[in-house]
Parts: structure tokens; C-alpha cells; sequence
């Protein structure tokens, strides 16, 4: 059927893929119109592209270690662009992002500015070098780099904090959608995610995750725009909404100041029995709080989503999987390409879910409607049972106020088809994405933390001598050991998807960037410096998340510096004592500063051989 190989025939598989995918799409609207129930059409959503993952996975399986780790360094550009994105794109993103902008206002955009700059350091500071290195993991860089498994140890401990606690909110959002489409509880719906992650990542290590990525954005992509202009296009918007998009603000502007905006007291709530993590609309939608420290707040948010975002293990490990240091950077203008086509469209979904919610002239809007009649329809009477959405009377006059209607920040985007009163095969596509954005995600976080245990911890310290077979076994059984670690910890709902992404970056920008940074840049940067900056940095960013978190130890933040930002307590910690150390220490010897210097050559032979 193909002539040549795998690679010279990607964009044949998957454009044969893609229409797979969008003739699904059209049977199960058939289906719909057919009686199929909605349960039926949303358990085959998810089963179907689950099921397609599984079976890339299976047909990805590999007893390489090349290509376990890092794909065998054959990954094209577009399609590394395109994994990335996946990788990148996660339950926060598709999920939890819109739903911030929901709730929060225009002030959230500080994710989406943040981790989208974020891949201009990449690009400038580190893909390309960290690609020229040869290496197979973060750790791996940061031990080679510094020298001794000391300075490697503490690398791993970093990547497994961070990755361990971004893979726990990928696995919650997997939870959320699971617990929706099958009509199961959502302790449940966690165990059923990491199954299926586990299935698209198990035998074939970073290859079967990166051709299950590319199948992944293809679903999360389709599944996140369609819902945007469909929604769009019926109330009036256009066939392009990213224009409308002042206008449609504007419109909530004045149904807030018809409505009031009234933020409900934590007594009030409780006497209610509003469940845990609902939230109601008590914040303007294009309002900016005034005032210096809330600039400062925006701009220290965006920092350390930013520099996160350079940080993360799970996306600099993709750009170890191109042929050449070249096609590592094109590979990271890819990736800011095929994200900017989701980016752009989360604050106009929030807007419309918001636009469908609250208009009174749009048969979807409920606010201002009698309660009972709002508790009769299906989607309410569906989200409440799955305790995603709560209604309470608090003045008990029957009628649905604002601030009486209760939400969860992750289900937004999933609930925005019902909302919107469009078919729910839409819906079905939503929750296929958001799998699909949460699983890919989830994939890469997994394999990240596996790796280094397996590669910097038990190949590079534990046994040095042990085979490849050895090696990919302990691979696998790790990625499974720390899936069920993550579905648990999930389970527990300690914060919210995105509390816990923007926790991840923290953890990585206090103890990853300056070491990662200066070791491409610094030569006198010292393994005792980097070991001490390190920890320090690390140490200091978790003590002042426990100083700081409510659930912990609740303390005043210090200069707007809460819990979504202690990695501006970290980050400069790790740098200030990374530096001094490294002055006080003695130079790096000459053929390390050799090292450093071909690593910033583009050109020439990787620094690592091919198999180390």
C-alpha cells in the first residue's frame, strides 16, 4: 500500500488517520439522530480513540533503548510539533484554561501569555543545545554536564516532584471526562484514565508516546475548535469569532450590570451545602484589577509560568527525539504554531459558554430563569449527579440568581456543548479531546519520571552493567508504579487542575532552569554550585508553598507572592547560591569547558555517543 518507510509515509498515515477520525465523527452524529442515547454515543467517543491510541502503542512497541528513550532521533519537525503540542496541550490547557478565564476574568490570561513566551527561552536558551548534547533525559544533561551522581540525583528529585505533581492534575482532568462519558463516579473515572495512559506508553517508551501524541493534538484540535464556531455561528458571532471577540465581552459586560455581580460568603456556601471546589461568576469578565500589586501579581504569574515552561523535563525531553540540532528549532516554532491554534480560541470558548449561560434572549440562558425549571433539564440534572454543578436559593425566591449558580472550574469547557444546546455528539467530541489533551500529557509526564529513574538512577548508579532488556523492564514496571501513585493522589482532589499544573512549574523553575541554564551558558558554573542551588532553591520554593497554601499552613503571602507563584521565592534562591558557590569552588576542569563550549555549536557530532 505505501512504498518506502514509516517516517517518509507520516503524512499519508496520518491524513488517512485524520478522515478516519471525521467520518467517526459523522456516524456517530447518524447515530445520534438515530435514538442512540447519549450515554451509548459518549462511551463509544471515548472507547473509540482510546481504543486507536492503544493500538499505536501496540504497533509502537520497541526492545531499543534508542528508540524507548528518545524515538531514535527520527522524528520530523511538523509531527515533533505537533507531539509537543500534545505533550504541552494538557487537561489543564484544554480543560481548566477556558474555565480559569471563566471564572477569573481576563487576569488568568497570565497562564497563557506565560507559557506561551515560555518557548522563546526554549528555543533561545535550551532545545537546540540540550539536543546537540545527546542526551536521554534532563538528569542525564544535568549529570554529565556537572559531573557525579550526586548533582544527577538532585536533578531526578526535581523532574519527579514536578512531573509526579503536574501528572496528578493530568490524571484528575482524565477523572473529570471518564466519570462524565461513562457514567461513572470520578474515584473511578482516575483508575480508567490511567489505564489508557498506561496502555499508549507501556511497551514502546518515547516512540509509542510521540506517534500517539500526533494522533492525540489531531483529536484535541478538531474536538476544541468546532464547539468555538459552531457556538459562534448560532448566536450571532460569525464564522470567526476570534474577531467578535471585543464585542462579545462587551455583551457580558452588560448582563454582569444587569444581573450584580455578588460574591457569596464561605458561611453562606457552607450552610448551603455547596460542594467543595464549585465556584460561582462574582468577578467582572474583562476586568483587570487596579493597582500596582495586581499588575505585579499578573506579571509574577506569566514569570513563572514562563519559566516553568523552559524547565519542564517532559517538553525538552521531545526536542531530544529530532535527526539534528537545526530541526530541534524549527521543531520548537512548530510547537508555539500548532498550541497558538488552541491559545487563541480558550478566552473566546470561555466568553461563549459565559454569553450562552447568561443571556436571556438566547433560549440556553438559565440565570433570571424559575430554579425548578432549570433543574429540569438534562444537562443540569447530568452535571449534578456527577456533583459538578450546584444550585442554591439563598434568597429563596425561586428565580436562579448569578451568584446562586455553581460551577467547577474543569468541566466548563466540557459542558459548553450542553450548554450551547448543540448535539451531544459535540459533546462526545469534547470529552474525546479533553481525554485526548489529558492522556497525552499524561503520557509524557510518565515516561519523563520512569526515564530518569530507570536511565540516571538504576542504569547510571544502582547497576551500570545491566542489559537492555534489564533496562526497559525496569522502565516499564516504574511506569506503572508511578501511574497508580498518581491515579491515588489524584483521587484525593488535594487543589484544583490548574493549581496543581501552575505548583508543577513552580517545583521545575526553582530547582531546574539556572542549573540547566548556566550549564549551557556558564563555564565556571561548578557541580558543587549547581548541587547547592539546587536544593536551596527547591527547599526554600517548598517551604514557602507550605508557609503559604491554606490547606497547609495558611499564612499571609509575602508581595502577592501566594501559592501559584513560589517559584519567584525559589528561582532566585537557586540562582544567588548557585553562583556564589560556584565562585567559591573550584573551576570546572578544561576538558568540561570544553564540553560546554561544542555544546553551543550547532553543527558536528552529538557530545554523548549514541548509546550511553
Amino acid at each position: 500500500m505505501f512504498k518506502g518507510g514509516f517516517i517518509q509515509n507520516l503524512p499519508r498515515i496520518y491524513g488517512m488517520y485524520t478522515g478516519g477520525f471525521i467520518v467517526f465523527i459523522i456516524l456517530m452524529a447518524v447515530l445520534e439522530q438515530g435514538g442512540v442515547s447519549k450515554e451509548a454515543i459518549g462511551i463509544m467517543f471515548v472507547a473509540f480513540t482510546v481504543a486507536i491510541y492503544a493500538v499505536i502503542g501496540w504497533l509502537s512497541r520497541t526492545v531499543q533503548v534508542d528508540a524507548y528513550y528518545v524515538a531514535g532521533r527520527q522524528v520530523p519537525t511538523v509531527f515533533n510539533g505537533m507531539a509537543t503540542a500534545a505533550d504541552w496541550m494538557s487537561g489543564a490547557s484544554f480543560v481548566a484554561l477556558a474555565g480559569g478565564v471563566y471564572f477569573g476574568g481576563y487576569g488568568y490570561m497570565a497562564f497563557l501569555v506565560g507559557w506561551t513566551g515560555g518557548y522563546v527561552l526554549v528555543s533561545t536558551l535550551l532545545a537546540p543545545y540540550l539536543r546537540k548534547f545527546g542526551c536521554y533525559t534532563v538528569p542525564d544533561f544535568i549529570g554529565t554536564r556537572y559531573g557525579g551522581n550526586g548533582v544527577r540525583f538532585c536533578a531526578v528529585l526535581v523532574l519527579v516532584l514536578a512531573s509526579f505533581t503536574y501528572v496528578t492534575a493530568q490524571i484528575n482532568a482524565t477523572g473529570t471526562i471518564a466519570a462524565r462519558a461513562l457514567q461513572i463516579p470520578f474515584e473511578l473515572g482516575v483508575w480508567v484514565g490511567l489505564i489508557s495512559i498506561l496502555l499508549c506508553s507501556m511497551l514502546g517508551g518515547m516512540r509509542a508516546v510521540t506517534w500517539t501524541q500526533v494522533a492525540q493534538y489531531i483529536v484535541l484540535i478538531v474536538a476544541y475548535l468546532i464547539p468555538v464556531f459552531w457556538i459562534s455561528n448560532r448566536i450571532g458571532g460569525g464564522i470567526f469569532p476570534h474577531l467578535m471577540l471585543g464585542d462579545e465581552v462587551a455583551r457580558i459586560g452588560e448582563l454582569e450590570q444587569s444581573f450584580g455581580l455578588v460574591k457569596n460568603s464561605a458561611a453562606d456556601m457552607k450552610a448551603a451545602g455547596v460542594p467543595g471546589g464549585l465556584k460561582s461568576i462574582a468577578v467582572p469578565h474583562s476586568g483587570v484589577a487596579a493597582g500596582g500589586m495586581a499588575v505585579w501579581k499578573y506579571i509574577s504569574l506569566a514569570m513563572c509560568m514562563m519559566i516553568g515552561t523552559a524547565s519542564l523535563p517532559h517538553i525538552l525531553m521531545r526536542y531530544f527525539t529530532t535527526p539534528s540540532v537545526k530541526q530541534a528549532r524549527k521543531s520548537v516554532a512548530w510547537s508555539l504554531f500548532f498550541i497558538f491554534l488552541l491559545y487563541s480560541s480558550a478566552p473566546m470558548l470561555a466568553t461563549l459558554s459565559k454569553i450562552s449561560l447568561m443571556d436571556p434572549n438566547l433560549p440556553t440562558g438559565i440565570i433570571g430563569k424559575p430554579i425548578s425549571a432549570v433543574m429540569g433539564i438534562d444537562w443540569v440534572q447530568a452535571w449534578s449527579a456527577q456533583k459538578q454543578v450546584f444550585i442554591a436559593d439563598f434568597n429563596g425566591d425561586g428565580i436562579l440568581q448569578l451568584n446562586e449558580w455553581f460551577m467547577r472550574t474543569g468541566v466548563v469547557v466540557l459542558a459548553t456543548p450542553e450548554v450551547a444546546g448543540l448535539p451531544y455528539v459535540i459533546s462526545g467530541l469534547v470529552a474525546a479531546g479533553g481525554m485526548a489533551a489529558a492522556m497525552s500529557t499524561a503520557d509524557g509526564l510518565v515516561l519523563a519520571i520512569a526515564n530518569a529513574l530507570s536511565h540516571d538512577v538504576y542504569f547510571k548508579m544502582v547497576d551500570p552493567k545491566a542489559d537492555v532488556r534489564k533496562r526497559l523492564i525496569v522502565a516499564r514496571v516504574l511506569l506503572v508504579v508511578i501511574g497508580a501513585a498518581g491515579a491515588y493522589i489524584a483521587s484525593m482532589r488535594i487543589t484544583s487542575i490548574l493549581g496543581a499544573v501552575a505548583w508543577a512549574f513552580d517545583f521545575a523553575m526553582s530547582g531546574l532552569f539556572f542549573p540547566l541554564v548556566l550549564g549551557v551558558w556558564w563555564k565556571r558554573a561548578t557541580r558543587e554550585g549547581a548541587i547547592a542551588g539546587i536544593l536551596a532553591g527547591l527547599g526554600s520554593g517548598t517551604m514557602y508553598l507550605i508557609w503559604v497554601y491554606p490547606k497547609f499552613m495558611g499564612n499571609p503571602a509575602w508581595l502577592g507572592i501566594d501559592h501559584l507563584r513560589f517559584g519567584m521565592i525559589g528561582a532566585p534562591v537557586c540562582l544567588v547560591v548557585m553562583v556564589i558557590v560556584s565562585l567559591m569552588t573550584k573551576a570546572p576542569d578544561a576538558a568540561t569547558q570544553r564540553m560546554v563550549d561544542e555544546t553551543r555549536v550547532p553543527s558536528g557530532r552529538a557530545i554523548l555517543g549514541k548509546q550511553h
